[in-house]
């Protein structure tokens, strides 16, 4: 077989192989191959096996890359399935703020939070919206994160979601990263809806879902239920609605408390619920038995300081895919690394190496239905991979300088500045 691209003489590949998303014991099946090569050609695997075999089975094409991956570990590019990559302002007072004991809550009740962005994000122009998108996601891919989700949702109107929508779509096509738009537009309810909330929930269903999904802007539709926010049955009303308009369903559910969020995306057949910090025992169930995939944000209860994680092993336990996400965004998401994410999921969230890989990765990319194209590493899927120098435990150490080389569709797309590692 020919190659273009070739990963040679790796300490270890974990490929991730097999179907997603994994359930229960499954999670910690990363299927390694010691002394591995990974080959690719125009963008897809075509072979994953021992260096050994990878002599007589392939043939490298004119002006192919061999990448020495010797003293690395390669694993999947991560797939990062919650960010809010989008939007305009400053929130860093209110991580001074919760640090000196001010709660989430406190931090809404006085003009801050979630409307503080909203403010930034209209006045801001799609340029502006891009160009900071733009330094986050270069941050992303520095970390291995080679595909992402993106929400709107600090518009809460036509023209600015609109906006943010156009500026996801745009950004995504000047980097390598692969983004997924979300329109959100039920995030929260504006200042100026907030005397009669039917009536922004009636915009949403009645003007905001149809515009976007006319214009194709947006693959799923999410909405935030939460006390205070969106009620299950509103939150019911608006995904159905996304639906009927072809937007596929996601929700922010159970996240300071049980709101009743994991019901809702059981009963709509969502792809993923989000957070899940309250979720108890038989909404995980629920969860499992519709197979919706449990996106869990470690990092947004470590920044806002929740004093609990999602219980995932619980969830897992009850037959539910966990995946992983940094839950990117301006108040309480002050990371753009999925191994960090993985550090938080091991030790607060008591999961192992293995299955936060597994959240990081396949099951991460069956959050946005992408579990048949990237993921893992196997022949006919894309050669998205991250090489790692060193173990892969290396991953989990906070801070340390391990991502060497980020590959994507088959190309170089990031190296870090120590070296490259490339042989031409």
């Amino acid at each position: 077989m020919i190659a273009d691209l070739v990963i040679d003489n790796a300490d270890l590949v974990a490929t991730c192989a097999g179907p997603g998303p994994r359930r229960g014991s499954a999670q910690r099946e990363i299927s390694t191959i010691p002394n591995a090569s990974i080959a690719g050609f125009e963008g897809r695997i075509v072979f994953v096996g021992s260096a050994h075999d990878a002599k007589s089975a392939v043939t490298l094409a004119p002006q192919a890359q061999v990448i020495n991956a010797q003293g690395c570990t390669v694993v999947p590019g991560f797939v990062d399935p919650h960010t809010h990559l989008v939007f305009a302002g400053d929130r860093r007072d209110e991580l001074r703020r919760r640090l000196a004991g001010a709660t989430y809550a406190d931090i809404a009740a006085s003009g801050g939070g979630i409307v503080k962005s909203v403010d930034a994000t209209r006045l801001a122009s799609e340029h502006d919206l891009i160009d900071g998108a733009r330094k986050r996601l270069a941050e992303m891919l520095s970390f291995g994160t080679t595909t992402a989700e993106a929400k709107s949702g600090y518009g809460l109107g036509l023209a600015a979601e609109r906006k943010m929508l156009c500026a996801i779509r745009n950004v995504a096509a000047g980097q390598p990263i692969e983004l997924t738009a979300t329109f959100m537009g039920a995030h929260e309810v504006p200042v100026e809806f907030r005397h009669d909330r039917s009536a922004y929930v009636r915009e949403i269903i009645e003007v905001m879902i149809p515009a976007i999904a006319e214009e194709g802007l947006a693959e799923w539709c999410d909405v935030f239920c939460e006390q205070g926010v969106f009620t299950p049955d509103e939150s019911r009303d608006i995904l159905e609605a996304g639906k009927r308009h072809g937007l596929k369903p996601r929700i922010h559910a159970d996240e300071l408390a049980l709101s009743g969020g994991s019901r809702v995306a059981a009963e709509v057949g969502a792809r993923s619920a989000d957070h899940l910090i309250f979720v108890d025992e038989s909404h995980a169930r629920m969860l499992a038995e519709k197979h919706v995939v449990a996106t869990l944000l470690p990092s947004a209860a470590f920044f806002l300081k929740l004093g609990r994680y999602a219980p995932a092993r619980m969830l897992i336990e009850q037959g539910t895919a966990v995946a992983l996400a940094t839950d990117l965004n301006p108040g309480g998401g002050f990371t753009t690394s999925m191994p960090f994410v993985m550090s938080l999921a091991c030790f607060g969230m008591n999961l192992t190496l293995e299955e936060a890989l597994i959240g990081a990765t396949i099951n991460a990319a069956a959050s946005i239905d992408r579990q048949d194209t990237i993921g893992s590493l196997e022949a006919g899927k894309q050669m998205d991979a991250v090489i790692v120098s060193g173990m892969l435990t290396d991953l989990i150490r906070v801070g340390g300088p391990v991502i060497k080389q980020v590959i994507k569709r088959g190309r170089i797309a990031h190296s870090a500045k120590l070296g490259s590692g490339a042989e031409n």
